[in-house]
């Protein structure tokens, strides 16, 4: 091999370790020349027998390093080495190394986990922790251990965090340091202003002017400038403004995944006399390498793949990067001469950068995987994820997977769901186009791609129509179209319809709810537009928009809002397309419930869909059991409020309890708890707050406690206190203290104060109109200190009634003297 690389010097300790032990982790910084060097070397050293398989993750790459690799052997892709992406395909029968895209290796194992053929698997870029990249290591780690103890496995890295992945293989770490000239790193002065921080048009203007200015300061250093921004509209954005602000000679080159191989080949290719300025998404961080880079200009912002609760599905969003991968663009300035990075942010921001990117199968949906576990016939906990998926999202996954029959009720992947699996779409769609057929190619294409409309009604189908005849359109419609996005969706549409059956004719709501049977909405009453959703969240239109009255919708894009999202793009459906469609999910439900509303139990018949009601029945004749066992939760929501002879059952119970011994809980929270066990039995008729108002607890309570316990209780804490004339007073022991009130002529010749549990009553003395006058709990002290003053007052007010001076010594009364 000429021209000597940085990676040059590993490759004898990377082979030996290879040889030794069948696997590896090289680490090496980007632009070392892994990525070409590598699976060469690995042929020439006779590694394997069978080909050797490498992994990309993106198809630019994938192509880029087949041709690059074919060009060293003077050959042409196809022959030795060949590739294959989606929708393309360089391979022969002499290939020996293939370069694939990431979800090509998942299809070869789920057709055949031996991998017939293939020698070797190769990660590289293993760094950037693709959902794919980490379940297809899963898998061959698991068929390496179980059916290919001869598949030779390497993970390449291009940052210096290789070490969980060399421990999850259990394989040996090989460093290549690389050969890297210094790069001076330029912040800004000022932070940019708050319209100019977010993704947006501004922070495009503040680049292009970023730009500008690295050009003109490093003039005389020559060599080309490579200009990293998240996606093809800002490249776009960034091309138009610049093409007015670069001096004559520099030429503008585009750099993106979508965009033609040979356009993408030019952008690569030096540049003969003049200047080149590459716009590139992070593409260009570690996959590709560009010759003759001396000037990175860096936007600060990176597009990753996250679940968006919106779309239900994975969707690209724009973030801040991480140091790691502002590092990576850094060092694309010198790998040929000294170079300089400037940044669109300054010193100061640098800290709160993230140091990482995240895995991505910590924040993507994770439907597809779950398909792919369920078809493979594991669990996670079965293979080696360097990051395990979490728990939370894989459980929603695969209870939409249920919802579209690619699941049954034992998590088993069903025919259904291996077409599904087949697919190269998400299930959502994959389902949708299996059912639907061609026609709904179009759909899938829209729903993969971002919002065509701008400032359009909701309506789906006006995208479609946007679609079918743009010019048409544009000529009834006063709407912003994105012309790109809609010839990438027919692309993708054209694509799509070669994997699809029939046509089955069904309209675009119904292809829609196909797609989302949890979002099929409707509408609530009221005046306001909002609609409950049959996966059940709630969803809001516009007022103004068209579709506002719709009875039933299906919510094809939202905000994401968990509480009520706000609908981006839906379609109207009719309840007969719905029941036509999900007639094997629609049921009769029969709810007995406690209604807050109503404050009452409501029994119902209704006919439902999800958290959809389509029809709903008063049920006449539901049983007494189901009635009362709503009336518990009436009754945990308007409270138990004790009162009278339970309350004063409820105290003495919690008296005696405070003393230890096995005595039932009568705390309200206690009660409350227990609801179940005393009063579930005893709820019968009672079906509303009124009633509830009029029941009498006490016999329920007293039947909780049952016989002994009652007795026990009397004992310890009688619920009233006999006077000497036989008259029961009720003890109240809702206070500190337990307590009576009783007439002070009932107590005479009562010497000894009245206790129970050992505890003195507290005793209000009653007048004969029943007005308190003395409140003791000393009653042998009070006759014989106050008394004589209270029998001075009472005599003048109760002439009739007895004041004997010795209380202790008479008889006890509530009789008044006659009248003479």
């Amino acid at each position: 091999m000429s021209d000597r690389l940085p990676i040059d010097d590993a490759l004898p300790e990377l082979v030996d370790a290879l040889r030794a032990r069948g696997r590896a982790v090289l680490q090496a910084p980007p632009g070392a020349g892994k990525t070409t060097r590598v699976p060469l070397a690995m042929l020439e050293a006779g590694l394997v027998q069978g080909r050797i398989l490498m992994l990309e993750p993106r198809r630019l790459a994938a192509r880029a390093a087949a041709e690059r690799m074919a060009e060293t052997l003077g050959e042409r892709a196809g022959e030795t080495v060949g590739y294959r992406v989606r929708g393309e395909a360089k391979v022969s029968k002499a290939t020996r190394i293939e370069v694939v895209t990431e979800g090509i290796l998942t299809r070869m194992l789920q057709s055949a986990p031996d991998l017939p053929g293939v020698g070797a698997v190769i990660f590289d870029e293993f760094h950037e922790r693709s959902l794919n990249a980490d379940l297809g290591l899963a898998l061959c780690l698991e068929v390496a251990g179980a059916l290919r103890e001869d598949m030779v496995l390497l993970a390449m890295s291009a940052t210096l965090d290789a070490g969980p992945v060399a421990a999850l293989m259990e394989a040996p770490l090989v460093s290549s340091e690389g050969r890297a000239y210094p790069v001076e790193i330029r912040w800004l002065d000022q932070p940019l202003s708050p319209q100019a921080r977010g993704p947006g048009p501004r922070r495009v203007e503040a680049l292009a002017d970023l730009v500008a200015r690295a050009e003109a300061d490093t003039r005389g250093m020559g060599g080309a400038i490579l200009v990293f921004l998240p996606g093809e509209g800002e490249i776009r954005r960034a091309e138009g403004l610049l093409s007015a602000r670069l001096p004559a000679g520099c030429e503008i080159r585009p750099l993106y995944g979508a965009m033609p191989f040979a356009a993408q080949r030019a952008a690569l290719a030096p540049l003969e006399g003049g200047r080149k300025v590459v716009l590139a998404t992070s593409i260009a961080e570690t996959s590709l390498t560009i010759p003759d880079v001396r000037v990175v200009v860096d936007a600060g912002l990176s597009r990753r793949a996250r679940f968006d609760p919106g779309a239900g599905m994975s969707r690209l969003v724009t973030e801040r990067v991480s140091r790691a991968e502002a590092t990576q663009r850094a060092g694309r300035a010198g790998r040929v001469a000294e170079g300089v990075c400037y940044r669109l942010w300054t010193k100061g921001e640098e800290g709160a950068l993230p140091a990482f990117p995240p895995a991505e199968i910590e924040a993507a949906d994770l439907t597809g995987l779950a398909l792919e576990l369920a078809l493979w016939g594991a669990s996670e906990g079965d293979l080696a994820f360097l990051t395990p998926p979490p728990e939370g999202a894989l459980a929603e996954a695969r209870a939409l997977l249920r919802m579209l029959g690619a699941l049954d009720a034992k998590g088993l992947i069903t025919a259904h769901g291996r077409a599904l699996a087949a697919l190269p779409v998400h299930p959502r769609l994959g389902h949708m186009l299996v059912v639907a057929g061609q026609g709904a190619a179009p759909l899938a294409a829209l729903m993969e791609e971002r919002d065509p409309l701008r400032g359009a009604p909701v309506d789906l189908t006006l995208r479609l129509d946007a679609l079918r005849d743009l010019k048409g359109f544009t000529a009834r419609r006063p709407y912003e179209v994105n012309r790109g996005a809609l010839e990438r969706i027919r692309a993708e549409a054209a694509r799509l319809r070669k994997g699809a059956g029939a046509d089955a004719g069904r309209s675009p709501a119904a292809m829609a709810a196909l797609a989302y049977p949890d979002r099929v909405g409707q509408r609530r009453k009221g005046d306001a537009p909002r609609f409950v959703l049959s996966g059940g969240k709630g969803a809001v239109l516009d007022e103004g928009d068209p579709l506002a009255g719709a009875p039933y919708i299906v919510a094809v894009d939202t905000d994401g809002n968990p509480r009520e999202a706000r609908v981006r793009m839906a379609a109207q459906i009719g309840e007969r397309e719905l029941r036509e469609l999900f007639a094997d999910q629609i049921d009769w439900v029969e709810l007995c419930e406690w209604s807050k509303r109503d404050r009452r139990v409501v029994a119902r018949r209704q006919e439902r869909f999800g958290a959809i009601t389509l029809d709903d029945r008063i049920w006449r004749e539901v049983p007494e059991d189901l009635v009362a066992r709503a009336m518990l939760e009436g009754v945990r929501d308007l409270g138990l409020r004790l009162q009278g002879a339970a309350a004063r059952l409820a105290s003495r119970v919690e008296l005696v309890r405070a003393e230890g011994g096995d005595w039932p809980d009568f705390s309200e929270s206690g009660l409350l708890d227990a609801l179940d066990e005393w009063l579930l039995p005893f709820l019968s008729g009672v079906r509303s707050a009124e009633e509830w108002k009029r029941f009498d607890p006490l016999p329920a309570l007293q039947a909780y406690l049952g016989w002994d316990r009652m007795q026990a209780l009397d004992r310890a804490a009688p619920g009233s206190f006999v006077t000497p004339l036989g008259r029961k007073i009720p003890i109240d022991y809702s206070g500190e203290l337990p307590e009576i009130s009783v007439r002070l002529q009932e107590m005479f010749g009562v010497t000894t104060h009245p206790a129970v549990a050992g505890v003195a009553l507290k005793v209000t003395l009653l007048s004969p109109a029943q007005r308190p006058i003395q409140i003791t709990r000393d009653l042998p002290g009070f006759w014989a200190g106050s008394y004589a003053d209270v029998r001075k007052d009472m005599r003048a007010q109760y002439p009739r009634h007895p004041w004997p001076e010795d209380p202790t010594q008479a008889d006890p009364t509530l009789r008044a003297k006659r009248r003479g």
